[in-house]
């Protein structure tokens, strides 16, 4: 039995926490990211603070599952990993990631990820995850193929970002018939 599906060496996953609300307030309302997310306008300390606080943190109860990504030499937050548009029914999910900037670039994503799969595919026995990932986005979809995510499909100008329509790249991964998460170390 694995010991804990939420920790590796380097990072930890954890619930969200209500000391949480500054890290997520600056990382949701940066206009940098909101061409891979369906909004267009800054949340608010009161919604973060709402959304916090009504979290059940269970997939099966709120259809999506954020967890904090925290670095193990010092207790930071580095980021956060998401399923949303959870179904239960298809056992399946979409995946998200977001690292803050200073962050990027040091592997917490691929950890997280990984640590991600383990626990959807070998404890929730999830069939199936997706992700969309802009085409001309080169690191994450390096980041998503180590970690067994396939492409699928191409969604032709599906994102408007700056004025211009970008292709989306429709990339799934399904459990393993046995053995975890066999992201590439």
């Amino acid at each position: 039995m694995k010991p804990s599906y939420f920790v590796s060496e380097r990072v930890r996953l954890r619930a969200m926490e209500p000391e949480d609300l500054e890290v997520m307030y600056t990382m949701e309302n940066d206009p940098q990211t909101w061409d891979v997310t369906n909004f267009s306008v800054p949340y608010s300390k009161y919604v973060l603070k709402q959304y916090i606080e009504n979290s059940q943190c269970d997939m099966f109860a709120d259809r999506q599952l954020r967890m904090m990504i925290v670095r193990c030499e010092d207790n930071a937050v580095v980021g956060t990993i998401d399923i949303t548009d959870f179904a239960p029914m298809h056992f399946r999910g979409e995946v998200g990631i977001a690292v803050r900037k200073e962050c990027q670039g040091q592997g917490y994503a691929s950890d997280a990820l990984r640590l991600l799969c383990d626990y959807v595919f070998g404890f929730l026995f999830l069939k199936q995850l997706i992700v969309h990932v802009a085409a001309d986005n080169e690191v994450s979809l390096r980041l998503f193929g180590s970690c067994g995510f396939v492409q699928c499909g191409l969604l032709k100008e599906w994102w408007r970002v700056g004025g211009k329509f970008k292709d989306v790249v429709l990339m799934q991964r399904i459990r393993p018939e046995k053995g975890g998460a066999s992201c590439k170390e």
